[in-house]
């Protein structure tokens, strides 16, 4: 047997851990490399447990994507489960353990110490949080599971990010009733409201009751207590609110901690003791868009930055690239995504931005099954760079979000987007690709077409704008903006002294026309805006006064 070089001991067997045991292996035949995991599983796919609750993921045996045999036989991994690290001791490079099965300590000692101990659901100081349950871990799952017995027809889900949603829809798929606690005034933090909006009609068609401006402040012993008085009854109840670094054990090591509670960390994954690595959800990351220090608990990020620390600890010269932080979530058959930053995001740090929704078909309008696609580009105004996008349909959204994030890390421009020659068939795409579409009308705002977003409408029409409904008769009469009038797009040549003397805010369904009335206002010598993203975009948050 080959003796041993040096010593790693990676915290943390679940994704970025264990990318980096099999990495470091691959890369280094001499290595001790021991990993140390507090759950009693490794390598488990974590990102799949919402789905075992429905059992649209059947066997439990699915999730489990490795085992401490399985790893040793391969690559000559020490692994173990149930193996909690306590403390870290830096002057004498050593690690306190704890076997969680009989309770005994021991100290591990290292040349070099990854830390990759994940993040821990947030759990608020309410009365009663210890009877919600939580979903992490493959434990985690089973208490869930063991609960759901005959006597649960009703769940409260406290949270209605992407774990919440995934749970929501999982629980539905069960016929549970199911109801969706948000605090903030919109589900899915990542989305714009509008956007968020499509998420939250999608989720109540299928039965999902979803409540925004909901604060939980107690678990009772049946629902939860909201801060308005109100009582949600339920079952059981879950709290999927988010997750936190789980840091501690490098905060009481002496370790940098960032602002945010992650583990600080340099490009190259170090922390604040050359010897200590850190990366996965207990480490911040570098934000693309501002290269400041975020926190992004994406598997992707955590696997791709194992691989690199691997990497340096076995003698290349690499270092981290900024993260775009590309995520999708898929609920009843919709799916919905982001990249980079949204538009709240960037008023908040006081960017000049650019926005332009759209909203094809995500394939050929004449080939079966087309369905609308509605994306969002968050566009820096002053360079035309991409500070982010959005996607919300029944299909084509990953390959759209996907183009975009790839778009982005190439520092192609908005402007670049019209240019992309992407996969063209009928039942894949269209000839002008939804994405290139973006490119078309940044293209147009660029060269002088005024726009106005949905939120800005009632400031317009205060300041004197009229509303020009473009669209026809039968669909104005079916419902428009409060205060519109009506010109369809074909009579604007011959009606066009009925805008003498006005400033015309024109829209159409979802901006198409609306451009084209634009156009041919503005050639008229009509003081013109066109409303970007249409009555729908608009109506996504106006539908009860429409």
């Amino acid at each position: 047997m080959t003796t041993p070089t040096t010593t790693t001991v990676i915290v943390g067997g679940v994704a970025g851990g264990m990318s980096t045991a099999a990495r470091l292996r691959r890369r280094d035949e001499t290595m001790e490399i021991i990993v140390l995991e507090a759950s009693g599983h490794v390598s488990f796919a974590n990102c799949g447990l919402p789905y075992h609750v429905s059992g649209v993921i059947p066997e439990r045996s699915s999730l489990l994507l490795q085992t401490p045999d399985a790893l040793r036989d391969r690559f000559n991994l020490d692994v173990r489960v149930n193996h909690r690290v306590t403390a870290v001791d830096r002057a004498n490079q050593t690690v306190t353990v704890r076997d969680e099965t009989d309770g005994r300590e021991f100290t591990q000692a290292y040349d070099h110490l990854v830390l990759s101990p994940g993040a821990t659901p947030v759990r608020p100081p309410i009365p009663g949080i210890e009877r919600a349950l939580t979903l992490r871990t493959v434990e985690d799952v089973d208490a869930i599971i063991a609960s759901l017995d005959e006597n649960v027809h009703s769940v409260a889900v406290v949270g209605g990010g992407f774990i919440g949603l995934e749970l929501a829809e999982n629980l539905r798929h069960r016929d549970l009733n199911v109801t969706v606690l948000e605090r903030g005034d919109q589900i899915m933090a990542p989305l714009d409201p509008e956007m968020a909006a499509l998420v939250t009609d999608h989720l109540r068609e299928h039965g999902v009751t979803v409540e925004t401006g909901a604060d939980a402040t107690e678990i009772t012993a049946d629902g939860v207590r909201l801060a308005d008085g109100r009582h949600i009854d339920a079952d059981l109840v879950i709290a999927a609110i988010g997750v936190t670094p789980e840091s501690s054990l490098a905060r009481a090591a002496g370790l940098k901690i960032g602002e945010r509670g992650g583990i600080s960390v340099d490009d190259q994954l170090r922390t604040s003791d050359p010897a200590i690595f850190a990366l996965g959800d207990a480490a911040e990351k570098r934000d693309a868009v501002s290269g400041e220090d975020t926190l992004v608990p994406l598997a992707q990020t955590a696997n791709r930055h194992g691989r690199l620390v691997a990497d340096i600890i076995t003698g290349r010269d690499v270092s981290r690239t900024a993260t775009l932080g590309t995520a999708i979530v898929g609920i009843f058959g919709l799916a919905a995504a982001s990249v980079g930053w949204n538009e709240k995001r960037a008023r908040t740090a006081g960017r000049d931005i650019r926005l332009i929704h759209v909203h094809p078909v995500d394939h050929a309008g004449y080939y079966p099954g087309a369905e609308m696609l509605h994306l969002k580009l968050v566009v820096d105004a002053a360079t035309d760079a991409i500070l982010g996008a959005q996607a919300v349909g029944m299909g084509g959204v990953d390959k759209r979000i996907d183009v975009i994030a790839t778009a982005m890390r190439a520092g192609l421009t908005a402007t670049d987007l019209a240019d992309l020659e992407l996969a063209y068939a009928p039942q894949f795409g269209s000839a002008k690709d939804p994405v290139n579409m973006l490119g078309f009308v940044n293209d147009n705002i660029i060269n002088g077409e005024k726009t106005m977003q949905w939120h800005e409408v009632a400031d317009a029409v205060a300041d004197g704008w009229t509303l020009v409904d473009v669209r026809t008769p039968e669909e104005f009469n079916a419902g428009t903006i409060p205060g519109a009038i009506n010109l369809p797009l074909d009579d604007l040549r011959e009606r066009r002294d009925e805008l003498a003397g006005r400033r015309a805010l024109v829209f159409c369904r979802v901006g198409q026309r609306g451009h084209v009335a634009a156009s041919l206002l503005g050639q008229l010598g009509v003081t013109v805006a066109n409303l970007d993203g249409g009555f729908l975009t608009w109506s996504s948050l106006n539908a009860g006064i429409r």
